[in-house]
């Protein structure tokens, strides 16, 4: 079983690229975080609105694991909620899930993981370089994305610092995460 904590939980009401650290954030079932910018049934990530609108947000929640962090901190200081996460993570190894796991967050929140977070300009933006430290390639050349995943949330709740993470793995055949 795959256990771990929440650090740290941010929303903004605005897209801009980073969010703001919160007490504590609400998920709203079907929707994703009560308040911020990207929550709602149906995409809400500009780039992805242009292409369609009405294609469903597979991108309500964001989360990286503070392990990021510490792999970059000899060339970066990131904070959490900088990179535009709603929820910082410790403990689990986010990267490593199939897609669908479900992850159990403090009393009644479940999120099912859909994919990898696609990193974008926006994060040179944010810190010249950055794209390129949170992308990486495995022995046979394949891309490795490191900037979290994302999920759609199947339980609503209270998501707050010091929070226990469960997750629990999908039926096999496992499928790897693949961008969303």
């Amino acid at each position: 079983m795959h256990k771990g904590t929440v650090i740290s939980v941010s929303k903004s009401s605005s897209h801009s690229f980073s969010k703001h650290s919160s007490a504590s954030i609400t998920l709203l079932k079907g929707i994703g975080v009560d308040g911020d910018a990207h929550a709602g049934v149906t995409v809400k990530h500009r780039s992805r609105v242009a292409q369609n609108p009405h294609q469903p947000n597979l991108r309500q929640v964001h989360l990286i694991h503070q392990e990021l962090f510490y792999d970059l901190q000899d060339r970066y200081h990131i904070e959490p909620g900088e990179l535009g996460e709603n929820i910082t993570t410790s403990g689990i190894d986010l990267l490593s899930l199939p897609t669908d796991t479900l992850l159990h967050i403090g009393d009644s929140a479940i999120i099912q993981v859909t994919g990898l977070r696609n990193p974008c300009q926006q994060i040179n933006d944010f810190q010249s370089g950055l794209m390129q430290a949170v992308l990486d390639h495995d022995e046979q050349g394949n891309l490795i994305r490191k900037a979290g995943i994302m999920g759609i949330v199947l339980e609503g709740g209270t998501v707050q610092n010091g929070d226990r993470i469960i997750a629990e793995l999908p039926s096999l055949p496992h499928r790897p995460l693949e961008k969303v």
